[in-house]
């Protein structure tokens, strides 16, 4: 289920953060990140998949 979570990432970081925890404070904090630019919005989400 993770490689997924991480292809969604890849295509759209919000959706895959959502996947993984909901709708908290590392969703909103993604979505910031997304819209300050993708790249720091990728690392995030993949990050935040990879460290359960």
């Amino acid at each position: 289920m993770d490689v997924v979570r991480i292809i969604l990432s890849v295509i759209i970081p919000p959706i895959g953060v959502f996947l993984q925890v909901g709708l908290g404070l590392h969703f909103w904090l993604n979505i910031l990140l997304t819209l300050l630019g993708y790249f720091p919005g990728l690392i995030h989400a993949v990050w935040v998949i990879l460290r359960k």
